[in-house]
């Protein structure tokens, strides 16, 4: 009799299951216990690669998707990358609309994953012809047997994470659970994973990771549209211009800000102390938990998930470079070692 072959059909089998990781350094000095959920472990390496499985499949079932059909989205990076792979092992056409602000390395990996990419403006309005919202919806409008997954406004991205992510955090934190903390962009991912948590205990904390330049936080607080809290910041996939219906507001308990450097220093303090090498929300999240901490959110017998949403290679050209780091005006007296630590042979 011959032995089964253990083999993954595809590699979309492998999306999801992503380990929770303590986290022991980083953290030593601060009260409570935290915990990493590595969502860099899908093989698309971010979060994203669940929403864009469920929504295209979901598209399948409903029979919006068929053979020769076009897949059309807005991006930073890292969605149109798991859409492009899913689009791959489908069989779709994959077209793209990326922000400016978003790496080389991301916007160099979707051109190698086959999409046709188109680089937008990142600092124009929503309602701008130009910005990649309303350059996908005018693809969508002229390429024929296009979906737009709309990933901003479809209530499928919540759903994506209330059936995978949610459900993943209680088991893997057996329902001791007191805090999750995540970032907002499209607002997905936070609000999927804290309906379901919710669910189980009402009393969980939810906190969204908001970025100095977006109107998430302001608006979560007072319901307001103010455009006069936007203004250019680095962050990818973090913070919005708009409000997205993607969020649901009601299940955040409330919002934090963190700035530019402090989050890029803090994605490199975690790649030297924990081994994790994460991408420039991660040391967003990591970096709030630095400011909920000092302001005494949590106790001793807190048990805090933080959210990772995507790997470190997709910012090489970004917060791990040295020189973007500088021109940023990152580097201060106390961090310049971090540029000494190569050492030719002469």
């Amino acid at each position: 009799m011959e032995n089964k072959i253990k083999a993954y059909n595809n590699i979309l089998e492998l999306i999801g299951d992503t380990p929770l990781v303590k986290l022991n350094r980083i953290t030593e000095k601060l009260p409570g216990n935290f915990y990493a959920k590595l969502e860099s472990f899908n093989p698309g390496h971010s979060s994203k690669d669940r929403v864009a499985a469920y929504i295209i499949e979901e598209a399948e079932r409903r029979g919006i998707l068929t053979k020769g059909s076009t897949i059309i989205e807005t991006t930073s990076g890292n969605t149109g990358f798991s859409i492009a792979m899913v689009s791959i092992i489908k069989g779709y056409e994959c077209i793209l609309a990326v922000s400016s602000k978003s790496s080389k390395d991301k916007i160099d990996m979707l051109r190698s994953m086959g999409a046709t990419v188109y680089v937008c403006p990142a600092h124009v309005s929503a309602d701008d012809p130009r910005s990649y919202y309303q350059v996908a919806k005018r693809l969508h409008e002229e390429t024929k047997g296009s979906i737009y997954i709309n990933q901003y406004f479809n209530e499928l991205n919540i759903d994506a994470h209330y059936n995978t992510t949610g459900p993943e955090i209680w088991n893997q934190t057996d329902g001791q659970i007191t805090h999750l903390v995540a970032c907002s962009g499209t607002g997905g991912t936070i609000s999927g994973t804290a309906r379901y948590l919710k669910e189980q205990n009402p009393s969980i904390k939810v906190i969204g990771v908001d970025a100095f330049g977006s109107v998430l936080k302001k608006y979560h607080e007072t319901g307001e549209f103010d455009s006069n809290e936007i203004y250019p910041y680095r962050i990818e996939g973090l913070g919005k211009n708009l409000i997205p219906t993607a969020t649901d507001f009601e299940v955040i308990d409330k919002f934090i800000k963190v700035t530019d450097e402090e989050s890029a220093h803090t994605a490199r303090e975690i790649a030297k102390t924990e081994g994790m090498f994460v991408g420039y929300t991660s040391g967003a999240v990591m970096q709030a938990i630095k400011q909920l901490s000092s302001k005494g959110t949590f106790n001793k017998n807190s048990k805090v998930v933080v959210i990772f949403p995507d790997h470190g290679s997709r910012y090489m050209s970004k917060i791990y470079s040295d020189k973007w780091m500088e021109d940023q005006g990152f580097f201060d007296s106390h961090t310049v070692e971090e540029t000494q630590q190569v050492q030719f042979v002469k």
